[in-house]
């Protein structure tokens, strides 16, 4: 677990939105890790994103992968956005399409902060370079690839110069398959690394339900196989005892991401991290989305969501960066 200082938001503050997009390549998410699968021609399409933020006044954080920032037609449409101010680029880091190729394939090699220090740094630096290369400036916030940040990330990103990382999914572990638990933490924002100047922005998640104060640990119990196979867990959530709920258009429904936000905002926290990747824009280019009323489905979630978040809850929306110099400023 990342040593954080958790920061403390006035809670008459107007709930802050923060829309990071994982734009990455397109791959057969139940097939082993594939170095060649760098296709990304759902990118074409990417403006079926761009038009619900643009609606909605959304800024959002497309955090790019190699595949991303090294081919012209992936690339291309995001610096039109980035150029006039309609989105900022991050980094996004897939090991296994991002260059040096040097470690073998497989699960635990997947999360990058569980590669050797020198490997993961020459492969965020190699990436940092490319988008800086295809975009005229560096980018300054990171997304590890399947969220995995490790035990060297950190000073990474210090001494790459990045300011924000929202590599956290809060109430997540990934452990079971070789990547970092995030059980234990909690939506709020935090500083962190060596200076207590890198800003974490988890990627909001939690539990809902009268039996939410259980969290984690009894979201654990209740999901164990044998439980799972009596039904039971099934039964917890038909019944909205607990929930785990993660704020993203993918797997869940607008009225859940509607009470993950209620009991989040009951908690106190005022950052909203909504997400979602970038291949869902295309039917077939994730599991979220597989056929041309899948995606209509898909974008009026997001509609949806996004008015209920500025009209209903008078929230705004601001980038990583921008919630930095606010954060900063308080």
């Amino acid at each position: 677990m990342i040593e954080r200082e958790l920061i403390h938001i006035d809670p008459f503050s107007r709930p802050v939105l923060v829309v990071v997009i994982h734009t990455e390549e397109e791959f057969d998410w139940s097939k082993p890790y594939d170095r060649n699968a760098t296709g990304v021609t759902h990118m074409r399409h990417i403006e079926r994103a761009q038009s619900v933020f643009d609606a909605f006044g959304i800024v959002p954080n497309y955090v790019i992968d190699y595949p991303v920032a090294s081919q012209a037609e992936a690339y291309g449409p995001l610096k039109v956005y980035a150029d006039a101010g309609r989105a900022l680029i991050g980094a996004h880091l897939h090991p296994w399409v991002s260059p040096p190729f040097e470690e073998e394939l497989n699960a635990r090699n997947s999360y990058p902060g569980n590669l050797p220090q020198a490997l993961e740094q020459e492969k965020l630096r190699l990436l940092t370079s490319r988008i800086t290369a295809a975009f005229g400036a560096p980018p300054l916030t990171y997304l590890a690839g399947r969220y995995g940040f490790g035990p060297n990330t950190g000073g990474i990103l210090e001494s790459l110069g990045y300011e924000v990382d929202i590599s956290a999914a809060a109430s997540i572990d990934y452990s079971a398959d070789g990547g970092p638990d995030y059980s234990g933490y909690t939506s709020d924002p935090f500083w962190f690394g060596q200076s207590r100047r890198l800003l974490g922005l988890p990627g909001s998640g939690g539990f809902v339900g009268r039996l939410r104060a259980g969290g984690s640990p009894l979201y654990r119990r209740l999901t164990r196989p044998w439980l799972r196979k009596a039904r039971i867990s099934g039964a917890v959530a038909r019944l909205r005892l607990l929930e785990r709920i993660r704020l993203s258009p993918e797997d869940y429904s607008e009225p859940e991401m509607r009470r993950l936000t209620h009991a989040l905002l009951a908690d106190g926290v005022r950052v909203f991290v909504f997400s979602f990747h970038s291949p869902s824009i295309m039917p077939g280019g994730t599991p979220y989305v597989r056929s041309d009323a899948d995606l209509e489905r898909f974008l009026e979630k997001c509609r949806r969501y996004f008015d209920f978040f500025m009209r209903e809850l008078n929230g705004t929306a601001m980038t990583p960066l921008e919630v930095k110099e606010w954060l900063d400023e308080h």
